[in-house]
Parts: C-alpha cells; structure tokens; sequence
C-alpha cells in the first residue's frame, strides 16, 4: 500500500522582498523625476501667466490713455470751444466780405466795371478809313492810350470828337498825337519800295513818363 506526500507547500516557497533597497531607489528616483517635471511645468505656467499679466496690464494702460483722449476731444467744452472758434471765423469772413462789398461800392478802388465800356465805345466811334490795332490804360482807367492806322490823317479829328460823345470817355482827352510811315521790309535786290497807303498813328491822353505806371494791354483788331 502507497501514499502520496505533497510537498507544494507555501511555506517552503521562496517570499520576494517589496521593500529592498533597490526598489525603494528606484521609487525615489520615480518621485524625483516627477517633481523635476512638474516643477518645471509650474514654473512655465507661472511664466506664462506674469507675461499675460504684464500685457494685459499694457493693454490696459493704453486703453485708459485712448480713453482719456477721446474723452478731451468729445466733451461738451472742448465741442463748444470748437463750435466757437468756427463762428468767429465765419464771422470774420462775413465782416470781410460786407467790407468787400463796400469798397466796390463805394469806388475806392477805382474801375470796377472792367473795360468793356472802353472797347465797346471804340468799336462804336470807328469811321471809315481808321482802324485800331490796339490800347493800353492805367487800372481806372484815367491814362488811356490808342494805336491804329488810317488812310488819311485828317480822319483822326472826326474819330476823337466822335470818341469824345461816349458816356465812358467823358472828361478824358487825348494830349499826345504820335504819326509815323509803317514800316516795310526791303527788297532784296535793296532798291526802294514804295510807301505804304496808310499811316500809323498813336493817341496818349498823358505824358510817355506818366503813362508808364501800372499799364494794362490789350490788342484790338483790325476793321
């Protein structure tokens, strides 16, 4: 008859050390390690967070400047300054203006109709025979000069008395008479040519020398 032992018993098993010190190495290595990276992933976030706190305060600052400034610009006293200041300037031009307008009435600046009562006057009084190449005159018209030409020179007196029965030359006289051959060029062969039909004349109602003071020109054509 046979029996049978088990040996397989727990307690002649081999029991594993948990807390040798290999192992509890290697957990304070894990746990250094760890707090390594988390310190530094704090350390980025606090980082972080001053430099979004520094720009927000930044941003902050110049929308307070911003703010101040628009308040300035767009307060009711600032706005009624502003109004202010462009009402006197409109009235400043309206005075001058109404001035303006005053002085032309008055006729302190001399002509204020311009000259074409002038050259109207001109091309009513033409005779037959005289045309007029052109004139000059003084702003108000008180020096007036005339050049033209004309087939016979005893047409020149007819012209200024007729000229003379024109409202706008009334009180004005003609002092200086200038004729002259026009001129003509030469042949070339430099033998005489004949003389023109016509002679030029020139009419200065003052002195060459007084004449000479702020002229205006114009140039007329011919009739």
């Amino acid at each position: 008859m046979s029996q049978q032992i088990n040996l397989f018993d727990p307690i002649f098993l081999a029991k594993r050390k948990y807390f040798s010190l290999l192992a509890m190495l290697q957990a304070l290595g894990l746990i250094v390690v760890g707090s390594l990276l988390f310190y530094g992933y704090a350390f980025y976030q606090v980082q972080y967070l001053n430099d979004q706190s520094l720009d927000d305060a930044k941003r902050y600052k110049d929308d307070m400047a911003r703010y101040e400034r628009y308040k300035a610009e767009f307060s009711p006293q600032q706005a009624a300054l502003s109004l202010q200041s462009e009402v006197q300037q409109l009235e400043r031009q309206v005075a001058e203006q109404a001035e303006l307008v005053e002085t032309l009435k008055s006729g302190a600046v001399g002509n204020t109709s311009g000259y074409s009562g002038y050259m109207s006057a001109f091309a009513r009084q033409l005779v037959q025979g005289l045309w007029l190449t052109g004139f000059e005159m003084s702003g108000d018209g008180a020096q007036i000069s005339l050049s033209g030409g004309v087939l016979s020179p005893e047409l020149l007196p007819t012209y200024i008395q007729r000229l003379g029965r024109e409202p706008v030359m009334q009180g004005k006289s003609f002092a200086t008479l200038q004729m002259r051959q026009p001129k003509t060029d030469a042949a070339a062969d430099s033998k005489p040519t004949a003389l023109a039909g016509y002679v030029e004349f020139t009419l200065h109602s003052a002195p060459e020398h007084s004449r000479a003071e702020n002229p205006t020109s114009e140039s007329g054509a011919k009739q």
